[in-house]
């Protein structure tokens, strides 16, 4: 048995499983991801198309690194992998100039002690390094600090201070294009103190961006007036997801229909028209469901809203990011998706079965070559008691 899986048959035999690792844990990302692009704005002047410099922003949600909780370690494992090799083979292909990851960036921060916390922050740091000339944003989500109910004070002091969050409603500005970052456990509008203290931003805010439209005031902005774009973990309120526009990556049936509880699947009633009237987005952008969704506001206020889904295989099979090209006057949305676990399952069977094939065919080779090397009489030999016990 030994002389017949000698060193080369064994190295046949391993060979299909060999190819099928590498090709899904390294060489399938760059064979999807590389076909991801921005969505192009091309103008016309003169007869001849032109491609503007715009802004190229990379948005990503609920990457869920898992703690010592929840998840076995080999689940850790591979969703961390995945991951990785996700986002960075999407850095890059891709090099944005800026990127947010819009909550829910651990599983289990709500519970971690200080020296856990500094545990997962690292291995965020670590997984989603990004190069010097890309600024990285991180929005809270509920599994970072807790849900309303269970927000503790120093949760959020210690993850804002790690994750550089200055406010419950921050802004940042990139391209002279506007950003306005949501703390959505701070919009409980229950008259808290932190949700007074966001309530107030919020208008603080709002005056800012009305004096930037006249020339009378001093805004303190850096560029010059237009519709901001929303970036927050929960979803504006909606009634389930069966709103949510056609696309091959929504949550099956069952989940769409399931109902939103305001302040735990979607922001309240209340709250998102505080968003919309103060701010007017362009574009509101959120996480929180684990699965895709876009929708029209028509009017008053005229934007698309995108929930991006999960980027982790552990929470949806088929995740996704996405990718914008945006301006002050301009802006557009491109989805880019990441291999679909399923994918790799079938490949890894498909080079199980050919291993077995070749297992096989290299045991029939060697019985075969073994009964041909037999003298003459030992086979007549054979044949004849055969005969005979016929």
């Amino acid at each position: 048995m030994l002389r017949i899986f000698n060193g080369r048959k064994i190295g046949a035999v391993l060979l299909p499983l060999l190819a099928a690792f590498v090709f899904n844990e390294y060489l399938i990302y760059h064979f999807v991801i590389s076909r991801c692009d921005y969505p192009k704005i091309i103008h016309r002047t003169r007869g001849r198309l032109i491609e503007n410099n715009y802004s190229r922003i990379m948005l990503l949600a609920d990457t869920h690194l898992l703690g010592v909780r929840r998840g076995h370690w080999l689940d850790k494992l591979r969703r961390e992998w995945q991951m990785r090799r996700s986002f960075q083979t999407a850095m890059s292909w891709l090099t944005p100039n800026a990127v947010f990851f819009l909550g829910d960036s651990t599983d289990e921060g709500q519970w971690a002690n200080e020296a856990e916390f500094n545990g997962y922050a690292d291995r965020f740091d670590e997984l989603f390094a990004v190069p010097e000339s890309t600024k990285r944003f991180v929005v809270v989500g509920n599994h970072d600090v807790g849900f309303h109910y269970a927000l503790m004070p120093q949760s959020l002091e210690r993850f804002s201070a790690r994750f550089g969050v200055k406010k419950s409603v921050d802004y940042v500005n990139i391209g002279g294009n506007h950003f306005v970052l949501i703390n959505s456990m701070a919009m409980e509008g229950d008259g808290c103190r932190l949700c007074h203290t966001a309530e107030m931003e919020v208008k603080q805010l709002k005056k800012r961006f009305d004096c930037s439209r006249t020339a009378e005031c001093d805004s303190n902005f850096s560029s010059n007036y237009s519709r901001p774009i929303i970036l927050q973990h929960f979803p504006l309120f909606r009634s389930n997801d069966l709103i949510c526009e056609d696309s091959e990556d929504l949550a099956p049936s069952e989940i769409r229909q399931e109902a939103f509880r305001e302040k735990w699947e979607c922001l309240s009633k209340d709250s998102t028209n505080l968003l919309l009237n103060s701010f007017r987005p362009r574009a509101v952008f959120g996480g929180h469901s684990h699965f895709t969704c876009s929708r029209y506001w028509s009017t008053p206020f005229n934007f698309y809203e995108y929930t991006i889904a999960s980027f982790s295989w552990r929470n949806n099979r088929w995740p996704s990011f996405l990718l914008l090209t945006v301006s002050p006057t301009e802006l557009k949305v491109a989805k880019c998706m990441i291999p679909h676990e399923h994918t790799t399952f079938f490949i890894y069977g498909l080079a199980a079965l050919c291993s077995l094939f070749v297992a096989i065919f290299q045991w029939w080779q060697s019985r075969k070559s073994t009964f041909e090397s037999f003298p003459v009489e030992e086979k007549r030999t054979f044949f004849g008691r055969s005969a005979k016990h016929d």
